[in-house]
């Protein structure tokens, strides 16, 4: 490759390197990015190796970049750098009303009460993507004001963190609702002054017969000033926990009755309900409705992306809003997705979880990202998936088969082949002329890539080998297969104990002309333990090649005529796999 050409690919590389790096946090993927430089310039395929030592030169340097000065370059080169230029979406409809303000800014705001999955992602993955296309803010806003209920963990928050950054959803800013008690108070004795809201210490059923007929309760014809005392005894200590409740006015008229009179702080017994993050500093805690509907005003949010089932959460807090005199933002309520044999409910995964029945988050019977991640599901799969079915407001199901189709057309460039043999027999091939070997290409359309050779030594006039013995018993005696780029030979006998085979020739054109079955095989010996996991969790053991071993912890790999899967555990003379799909 001359200098000009080298030269010219340099630029090519680095261009696909900082489009990655934008749309992955900042750091680039030397493997996508050399796939995709490969798919632009087929022509330079049979020189894959060469190009692969520049790629990871080229990524190393726009990986010591900060990621406002990679979306600078893209821009200095005439790509849109996903920030500074407001451009609609390619896949994904406009935004309402965009123009309206002068910045987006969107959310994602999960509960730190369990870790992500495949619920999560739609949401994450939406209002990152509008962020960062029309240029402007995403924010991780915790939502962790349930001390009682929806208890939050420590261990969530970093694992939440954690997930996004792999999913390729960087935050811009980050909040935590917990530390924002103050403001809270604030706002709440505010919207009491104002007459928006009261305190009411009703009993619970009392309140839900009086707001079922559309009458008042008591509590609501009382006076701004009586309800800041009761406030005060609230924060005090005055009230016990179900004593008194904050309500926010609205018409209680209204057709739905969950938006009367709707509850916004309450008390929590700060002893018996401790909050991980700050213990017992706190009595009264805002609900959802308040908590979020004040956080998306002071925080500036334009658009609000999530689940139909917060329709009526948008109702309640439109009064609210209306009373401070704030004008609500735009929100977009997509319809419900189904992962079909997927449970999403946070609850059972934890439940599954405490009880032992999986091995932990990340086991692969889960649908957590934890889980995805380990099994070799890419990041790209998911957000595609998400953009796909994008914030539609009609219910969707997708299946397992979709998310793998679109994770084999990413992870299928990157992945080397390798033999693996779940139900190893003993195979003795008489005949042989010598030594031979086998050496087989580590992916068999980028050849650049490399090869793989396994050796053969014939010993006392045989080879000893291994093959899969499902192959064998179904062709049976008398059949011609072929080792997979060794030789070819007919199968002599069959037998518990393994299989007799004599040496019939090593090229492979008669096996093409005569379309002969082609199978694994192995090494009698030398060879690496695997212990492959499916996604039930069982562990198949078996025999693979031994250059697995080169493979790093995270590689994704394809065990030829099985599937891909990612190197999770190695250890001397053995490797785990967690399988992925076909």
């Amino acid at each position: 490759m001359g200098g000009e050409g080298l030269e010219g690919v340099r630029e090519l590389a680095r261009k696909l390197a900082l489009q990655n790096a934008v749309k992955h946090g900042g750091r680039a993927d030397a493997r996508a990015t050399l796939g995709r430089l490969l798919a632009e310039r087929a022509d330079l395929r049979p020189r894959a190796k060469e190009l692969a030592r520049i790629v990871e030169e080229v990524v190393r340097e726009v990986n010591g970049m900060g990621i406002e000065e990679q979306r600078r370059e893209l821009g200095s080169l005439g790509i849109s750098a996903e920030r500074g230029r407001r451009e609609e979406p390619r896949a994904l409809p406009p935004l309402p009303n965009a123009d309206k303000y002068p910045k987006i800014v969107t959310r994602f705001s999960p509960n730190p009460d369990c870790v992500l999955h495949l619920g999560s992602v739609r949401a994450a993955v939406l209002s990152h993507e509008y962020a960062r296309i029309y240029g402007g803010k995403f924010i991780l806003r915790f939502e962790d004001t349930d001390p009682r209920l929806k208890r939050s963990s420590l261990e969530y928050y970093d694992a939440i963190r954690s997930d996004l950054r792999w999913l390729g959803c960087e935050w811009d800013e980050e909040y935590i609702q917990s530390e924002r008690l103050g403001i809270y108070y604030e706002l709440a004795e505010d919207l009491i002054e104002r007459g928006g809201a009261y305190v009411c210490t009703c009993n619970r059923e009392a309140f839900k017969s009086l707001a079922l007929a559309g009458r008042p309760c008591p509590c609501r014809e009382l006076g701004p000033g009586a309800h800041l005392e009761r406030w005060g005894l609230m924060l005090s200590g005055g009230y016990g926990e179900g004593e008194a409740i904050v309500r926010v006015k609205t018409d209680l008229g209204h057709p739905n009755p969950a938006v009367r009179d709707w509850p916004a702080l309450r008390i929590i017994d700060p002893e018996r309900h401790p909050h991980p993050r700050v213990g017992s500093a706190y009595r009264v805690w805002p609900l959802y409705n308040f908590a979020c509907g004040v956080d998306d005003h002071l925080m500036g949010i334009t658009h609000i992306i999530r689940g139909k089932e917060h329709y009526t959460n948008m109702v309640r807090q439109k009064y609210m809003y209306a009373h401070f005199g704030w004008e609500y933002p735009e929100a977009i309520h997509y319809g419900r997705l189904k992962v079909a044999g997927a449970e999403l409910s946070k609850s059972k995964i934890l439940r599954a979880v405490e009880a032992g029945l999986v091995s932990g988050f990340s086991d692969p019977r889960l649908p957590t990202l934890m889980a995805l991640r380990r099994r070799g599901i890419l990041p790209e799969a998911l957000r595609g998936l998400a953009i796909e079915v994008g914030p539609k407001p009609v219910d969707a199901t997708i299946s397992w088969e979709n998310l793998y189709a679109r994770n084999r057309k990413l992870v299928d460039p990157m992945a080397n082949r390798y033999f693996f043999i779940p139900d190893p027999i003993p195979l003795e091939v008489r005949g042989m002329p010598g030594p031979m070997e086998a050496r087989l290409p580590l992916h068999p359309e980028f050849p650049g890539r490399g090869h793989r050779a396994i050796r053969v030594e014939p010993e006392g006039g045989a080879a000893r080998l291994l093959a899969p013995g499902s192959d064998l018993r179904r062709l049976g005696s008398g059949s011609i297969v072929r080792l997979m780029g060794l030789m070819n030979v007919r199968v002599l006998s069959v037998g518990g104990g393994g299989a007799e085979a004599e040496y019939l020739g090593e090229s492979p054109e008669p096996a093409r002309r005569a379309g002969i079955p082609i199978i694994q095989w192995l090494p009698g010996r030398g060879n690496l333990d695997v212990e492959l996991i499916k996604e039930d969790a069982k562990a198949i053991v078996g025999p693979g090649e031994a250059g697995l071993s080169g493979e790093p912890v995270g590689a994704i790999i394809q065990l030829v005529r099985i599937g891909f899967g990612r190197i999770d555990e190695k250890a001397p003379g053995g490797v785990r796999i967690v399988f992925a799909h076909p």
